[in-house]
């Protein structure tokens, strides 16, 4: 089929000259990109990546209210127990990826002081003989350091996502343990076996390689470390999953183009989620780029779903 296909540019090399063979090997070469969706599009691996960007690019201010709007603020509770789920301790080391505008690492830093002060009363209620000055030189030195040596870096490919996310870490008072870093999920720019979490929350879906973001993911997490992705699912339930897509492609288009004035970039993500992969498939993703004891959680019938894994 490959040479059938070219027999008409070299019969029309013969007789034209260069500029048709500049035009033959531009089809030729556009045949050969790989082929992906954007949405319900279909268009190359490099546009969806540009389209994404551009996507989000327009989005990043209005971000956090429209995901209120969409969601009805339940999107607030399900990250709640992506992090309870986590359940990290002083110490912990994650990284966040695709989590410009910070909230998983905002919510993993109040866990963590949470954590660190109880273990602080407890530590201080084995001490009752110790003077009260000892007390509080004890507790102010421990209160020095919330988070136990925690850290979260939050990793984004996309600038504007991440200016969002610094802007309300400022507002809100989050600096120690927290870093951002421009990066590509397919290609992360860390060593090898550093973290001990790593969480992708509602970004999986909008990733051109979804194997290669699982790869990186691999690499990058220590010997025993966790992934853990939320993302929007599929519905089983026949009778909500036609509610669901009727709420979907009617009214959330809408919300956009009336609160950010953008109906074009929710609509492609309304159909990102149609087009992601459903419960099982994921899993049987992330298992086969070297994950162990993979598991999810339906939150909502379905509408989110949180995968789990570990390195082993």
């Amino acid at each position: 089929m490959a040479a059938a296909g070219l027999r008409p540019c070299r019969v029309l090399l013969a007789g034209r000259g260069g500029a048709l063979r500049v035009l033959c090997a531009s089809v030729r070469g556009l045949a050969a990109a790989p082929e992906t969706h954007f949405g319900f599009q279909t268009v190359t691996e490099a546009e969806r990546r540009e389209k994404i960007y551009k996507v989000f690019e327009s989005v990043a201010e209005k971000y956090d209210v429209m995901n209120d709007s969409m969601t009805l603020g339940i999107h607030r509770v399900w990250k709640d127990i992506l992090v309870h789920k986590m359940n990290p301790s002083p110490g912990t080391l994650l990284l966040d990826v695709a989590g410009g505008t910070g909230d998983i690492a905002f919510r993993f830093i109040n866990y963590v002081r949470s954590v660190r002060e109880r273990q602080l009363q407890q530590k201080l209620k084995h001490h009752q003989n110790l003077s009260w000055q000892e007390i509080s030189e004890t507790y102010q030195e421990d209160k020095s350091k919330s988070l136990g040596d925690s850290q979260v870096v939050v990793c984004d490919i996309n600038k504007e996502m991440l200016k969002v996310g610094k802007q309300k870490a400022q507002h809100l008072g989050y600096s120690e343990g927290l870093s951002w870093v421009l990066g590509n999920a397919e290609e992360l720019p860390f060593d090898d076996d550093k973290f001990d979490v790593y969480t992708i929350a509602f970004g999986i879906r909008n990733v051109t390689r979804i194997d290669l973001a699982l790869q990186e993911a691999y690499r990058v997490l220590k010997p025993g470390g966790r992934f853990l992705c939320m993302e929007f699912s599929h519905v089983s339930n026949p009778l909500l999953s036609r509610l669901y897509d009727l709420y979907s492609f009617q009214v959330i288009p809408v919300l956009g183009e009336v609160i950010a004035g953008d109906w074009k970039s929710y609509q492609y993500l309304v159909e990102s989620i149609r087009r992601f992969p459903p419960q099982e498939e994921l899993k049987a993703m992330i298992e086969d780029v070297g994950f162990f004891k993979v598991d999810y959680q339906n939150l909502n019938w379905g509408i989110v779903a949180i995968h789990s894994g570990f390195k082993l």
